[in-house]
């Protein structure tokens, strides 16, 4: 077994777990000693795949005391539970977005990891990727000069046609803005800093949704949250953001997210990828300019942030990743769906800091910086 410090261990091994398993194994901070699921052979068919050494019940990982860090991949209602029960047993804990479906939840949870003494983390880890931190670089070298406003678009049709049990999308804690609104926010947030209130509209434009994919074609879902939701953030910096997530759209070609500057415009990448491109337009050029990207981890590395995660416990010093950051989004992606139903602005009560910037380089050497 390779040296490592922290014994790192995963709830919940659905298709995302596969990505984290693979690039845990390539952080020398990390181990990969064990894997639960409630459905067993879902664990033992990834411990199989990854030469993992233990398969236990989710119950039996938490209370294992050779754990240092619960890796949780449930879905999204199941996140606070869980987190939960492993912060109380004295582990340190990084969950999928969103950090988890209830705000109080997420209060409750950040508070829960201070009295232990614990790291909370949450994905999306995206923006510590070479094309969110060669847009930070520039942004923060002053290239396009002080932002002023941005826009960002997630738009797409739902995920019936695709996912195998596409419910939970349409159901509380699901919509768009709980499933992707945290990528586009964390790297707004990260890019610009923290929103102090935000106003919009949000609606259910079908009100059922049938399935088309298997194994459960022709099924009736009902939609019982908004799916398309239009949203103004005003940053604290005094920047404002336009910013749609949408299941109701069948096609768009808006950018991802555009960041207006005193100096010029960036054009920011798929804040779902780790990647470019990245591009940029100054006053007197003909034409947008692809910037070659200055930091690594340009390829899917889910599973950066928890590594960082464990640097930072290791050298006392906060995650990027954090628990704070986390829940200042799923704040936000509150008040937006519930400015939307209520027609009014909504002042944002949490902050957070900008997460520090990652140097430049191109492998796991730069988290100990």
């Amino acid at each position: 077994m390779k040296k490592s410090l922290f014994n790192a261990g995963i709830i919940g091994c659905g298709n995302i777990s596969s990505i984290y398993c693979k690039r845990i194994m390539e952080f020398s901070v990390l181990h990969l000693a064990a894997c639960a699921d409630l459905d067993r052979a879902k664990a033992e068919a990834r411990a199989a795949e990854f030469a993992i050494p233990r398969v236990l019940s989710p119950d039996e990982l938490i209370a294992n005391p050779a754990i240092d860090i619960v890796l949780n991949l449930t879905v999204p209602k199941a996140h606070f539970d869980v987190a939960r029960r492993a912060l109380e047993a004295g582990k340190h804990v990084y969950n999928e977005k969103p950090l988890c479906v209830e705000l109080a939840d997420g209060k409750s949870l950040v508070k829960l990891a201070r009295k232990q003494r614990r790291l909370l983390g949450c994905a999306p880890d995206t923006f510590l990727g070479a094309g969110l931190q060669t847009c930070r670089k520039l942004i923060d070298d002053g290239v396009i000069g002080t932002p002023i406003a941005a826009t960002a678009f997630m738009m797409c049709h739902g995920h019936e046609s695709w996912h195998p049990s596409p419910e939970f999308y349409y159901q509380h804690g699901g919509g768009p803005m709980l499933d992707m609104g945290p990528y586009y926010l964390t790297a707004l947030i990260a890019l610009m800093g923290p929103v102090a209130r935000v106003c919009g509209s949000a609606s259910i434009s079908f009100p059922t949704r049938t399935i088309t994919s298997q194994p459960k074609y022709g099924t009736l879902i009902p939609v019982e949250t908004p799916t398309h939701i239009q949203t103004v953030l005003e940053f604290a910096s005094g920047a404002c953001a336009t910013l749609i997530t949408s299941f109701d759209v069948w096609a768009a070609q808006l950018p991802h997210i555009e960041i207006y500057g005193t100096l010029g415009t960036l054009s920011v990448p798929d804040p779902n990828t780790f990647g470019g491109p990245v591009k940029l337009f100054l006053p007197g050029k003909h034409d947008w300019a692809e910037v070659p990207l200055t930091h690594g981890f340009a390829e899917n590395y889910r599973g950066l942030g928890l590594a960082d995660l464990a640097c930072a416990a290791r050298d006392k010093r906060p995650a990027r990743a954090s628990g704070t950051l986390a829940l200042h989004v799923l704040e936000v992606m509150h008040a937006a769906i519930n400015a939307g139903r209520f027609g009014k602005y909504i002042k944002i009560k949490s902050s957070c800091a900008r997460p520090d910037a990652l140097p430049a380089g191109t492998n796991e050497s730069i988290l100990n910086q």
